[in-house]
């Protein structure tokens, strides 16, 4: 198997990678918006098995303090190979020299990144557009509020 990588959104085909997300499984993310999220990150990985998509992923950075890895998706069909490594690894080395690369992760893949370096992080924070969602699957931990 001769795999393809390319770092350019040029001639991505959205409806492709939409069905890839939907079915690595990493949720239902639109075409267009898939579209913006691709164009607007700094650093991005495909990668192509012929024609067809079977890796991605990506990197929002500001090219000095951080750079934060998200929407890395494989195929199912090729889940296992180290395709998903690989893609991490690519982004990690394109993000070299920041402060600090900050990568989200499903609740399980955690012991994945681990044997990539990262660290699960004691402070991190979020807001969610569905919070309660997040809450449900187990994303976030409610804190009480403070009145500071």
């Amino acid at each position: 198997m001769k795999l393809k990588w390319i770092y350019e959104i040029d001639n991505v085909n959205w409806d492709e990678l939409s069905h890839l997300y939907k079915i690595a499984p990493l949720g239902d993310k639109k075409p267009q918006d898939l579209k913006t999220v691709f164009t607007n990150s700094r650093y991005r990985c495909f990668v192509y098995d012929d024609d067809k998509i079977i890796g991605v992923g990506r990197a929002l950075a500001d090219g000095v303090d951080v750079s934060y890895i998200a929407d890395v998706a494989i195929h199912p069909e090729y889940q296992g190979q180290g395709i998903g490594k690989a893609i991490v690894s690519k982004l990690v080395e394109f993000s070299k020299g920041h402060s600090k690369i900050i990568l989200y992760a499903n609740i399980g893949k955690e012991p994945f990144y681990t044997k990539l370096g990262f660290a699960k992080m004691n402070t991190a924070m979020a807001i969610f557009k569905n919070q309660e969602q997040a809450l449900e699957w187990g994303l976030v931990d409610l804190i009480e509020k403070t009145n500071e």
